[in-house]
């Protein structure tokens, strides 16, 4: 009996799971009265109780376990594979974030997401900034994207919030004679 790609094997309506690496292998199954034991040859892959309700899903959450740290360490490779190439110093400033955080791979996932708003050229200068001030974490990196883009921006135009009667002043034209004076007059 082959295992399907969801790594179970059926049995009377039900479904057992067996370890990841058997899906899709072709097991023995042994069902007995109380049990039901799964082998790929001689060796024992995996043992459930046996369940007479039928449409069943049998699991033993080891099984599940490690497909699931399979997937995270998955994840984890695919965003250092985004991360990583946005500054030459990226690895050293996740060196960095490691050491200070507690959970470093949040905060790699949010500046990845940073490059893609602002641009890798952007988050490359900011992580060298971050690194310079020893600075490691995303929202220091996104204060450092948010004051550059303050700095570089031109200033607005000036808005004016009354009428324009009111804005035509008339001054007096200023009288200079104060300056004439000697030091003394005062």
């Amino acid at each position: 009996m082959r295992a399907t790609k969801q790594f179970r094997v059926p049995l009377d309506a039900n479904h057992y799971s067996v370890p990841v690496r058997y899906a899709g292998v072709r097991l023995i199954l042994k069902a007995y009265a109380e049990r039901v034991c799964i082998y790929d040859g001689e060796h024992l892959v995996a043992r459930h109780a046996r369940s007479m309700d039928r449409h069943q899903d049998i699991e033993d959450p080891e099984h599940a376990r490690q497909l699931l740290t399979q997937r995270k360490s998955a994840r984890e490779q695919r965003m250092l594979t985004q991360f990583l190439p946005l500054s030459p110093r990226a690895q050293a400033y996740r060196e960095g974030l490691e050491d200070k955080r507690v959970n470093a791979r949040v905060h790699l996932r949010k500046i990845v997401a940073l490059a893609e708003l602002h641009g890798s050229e952007a988050v490359a200068r900011a992580l060298d900034d971050g690194l310079e001030l020893q600075a490691f974490s995303a929202d220091y990196i996104a204060n450092i994207l948010a004051a550059r883009r303050r700095i570089d921006e031109p200033p607005a135009a000036l808005h004016l919030t009354r009428r324009a009667d009111l804005l035509d002043l008339e001054l007096p034209e200023p009288t200079l004679s104060i300056y004439d004076r000697e030091p003394g007059d005062l």
